[in-house]
């Protein structure tokens, strides 16, 4: 069939910018001499984080265990995951994106949604022009690669932007969809998993276009609410706009935190499973929220994992008014001999941190305490750096197991002046030669 769904090429100008092998990227942008090698960050999870496309064509991929990576390619340069670096590069990655439009939805640390609708004449030149100058700039300014998918809609700028990795650009208009759509599979699909594959497939469908020509209600019958919102975003009908907004308040909030070896010490993974707690505590009374309910997860060395959950008496921001319930869990579920290799502390039931209505029966003294003890972490934290207050079950954790999970990105450990381990300027460190 080569009946097109429309005959407009671009009532709306859809862009996904897609960062190549993002985390190890930045690695290579940051220290050149890695550029060309099969290079993987995730040291400190013994899992393969991101691979570099060289790595990529030796079969090494993302959850790859190292060991079996190693095994794969004995010469593969192996970096701890520098995070910090990371979103500092994700940062300029979309203010890049910024300066040819205002309207940048930021999808993931590594890609982005952009509308330019509209712009051809003030940028005096067509959409993949504008798309490839953000393409080139990133590239000049960052020395990263991405690739960009034009079109009417999100999923399909993100089906062409997918089509043409590394760094490619493929413009999709609206004349030309029902050609693209044919050579996608159903597995392809921005939306579709396993389990829907099977059943359209069982429905005799083979390809994106095979299910896009199907009536609308059919697709709303067979899947639903979101089986028509994909039905009409692959006919370029946008059915999820570009939102240039900050993300909605978070419904969740977690921290956690993998040994560098798995340890059977009860006062080392304690103080770690403490430490997560005051971390997300801290990020919660950054963002002014507070949380009324938490869970406890320890993770054995076999990758089996034990939780508990409970509701705090009343929602709070304040680490030391949760402590008392964290303590409690982890007496339940801490098992004496037993090796674990993560701790993780999960918040819920999050709601934004506005004046409160006092109880008439809770200790008001005792709640005004600790929110001083906050305020103090915070204010010390602010001028010395993150956990210069910390719990005393933090001096457990320098003699916890080393390895060479233990490794530290090289941004953590070559420090400019006047920096410390805590605080850092917001700049990447260049191991570049001159």
């Amino acid at each position: 069939m080569d009946q097109p769904f429309l005959l407009y090429s671009f009532p709306r100008a859809i862009l996904h910018v897609d960062g190549d092998a993002f985390f190890a990227s930045v690695e290579m942008s940051v220290n050149p001499a890695l550029k060309g090698r099969p290079l993987v960050t995730g040291q400190e999870r013994g899992i393969i984080a991101c691979a570099s496309y060289e790595a990529k064509a030796l079969g090494i991929r993302r959850g790859v265990p190292l060991r079996e990576a190693r095994r794969l390619c004995p010469g593969l340069v192996v970096l701890p995951s520098d995070y910090e670096t990371y979103s500092l590069y994700s940062r300029r990655m979309f203010d890049i994106m910024l300066r040819h439009t205002p309207m940048v939805e930021e999808y993931s640390i590594d890609e982005g949604f952009a509308d330019i609708t509209g712009l051809r004449r003030i940028a005096r030149a067509p959409y993949e022009a504008i798309a490839r100058r953000i393409q080139q700039d990133i590239r000049r300014e960052l020395d990263l690669g991405v690739s960009i998918g034009l079109s009417l809609t999100k999923t399909l700028a993100k089906l062409a932007s997918k089509a043409r990795k590394p760094a490619g650009l493929l413009a999709v208009p609206g004349r030309d969809i029902h050609r693209f759509l044919q050579t996608l599979t159903l597995d392809k699909v921005w939306g579709f998993g396993p389990n829907t594959v099977q059943l359209l497939a069982k429905l005799g469908l083979a390809t994106a276009f095979d299910f896009a020509s199907r009536p609308e209600a059919w697709a709303a019958r067979v899947l639903g609410k979101t089986g028509r919102e994909i039905w009409n975003e692959l006919r370029g009908v946008s059915a999820h706009p570009v939102l240039a907004a900050e993300k909605p308040t978070q419904a969740s909030l977690s921290k956690g935190k993998t040994f560098p070896a798995p340890s059977a010490d009860p006062d080392y993974i304690r103080a770690a499973l403490l430490r997560n707690v005051e971390s997300a505590f801290i990020k919660l009374r950054r963002i002014r929220l507070r949380a009324r309910k938490m869970a406890v997860v320890l993770r054995e060395r076999d990758y089996g994992q034990q939780g508990l959950e409970t509701e705090l008496p009343r929602a709070t921001s304040a680490t030391h008014e949760a402590l008392p319930a964290v303590e409690a869990m982890f007496g339940r579920l801490y098992r004496p001999g037993v090796e674990y290799r993560a701790t993780m502390i999960i918040l819920t039931r999050i709601e934004p941190d506005r004046v409160e209505q006092p109880d008439l029966f809770e200790d008001r003294a005792a709640i005004e305490k600790f929110k001083a003890v906050s305020r103090a972490i915070d204010e010390t934290g602010t001028r010395f750096g993150k956990h210069a207050i910390s719990l005393g079950s933090g001096l457990f954790l320098r003699q916890g197991p080393e390895s060479e999970r233990s490794r530290q990105p090289e941004r953590k450990t070559r420090l400019l002046p006047g920096e410390t381990a805590r605080r850092r300027l917001p700049i990447p460190y260049l191991a570049i030669r001159v």
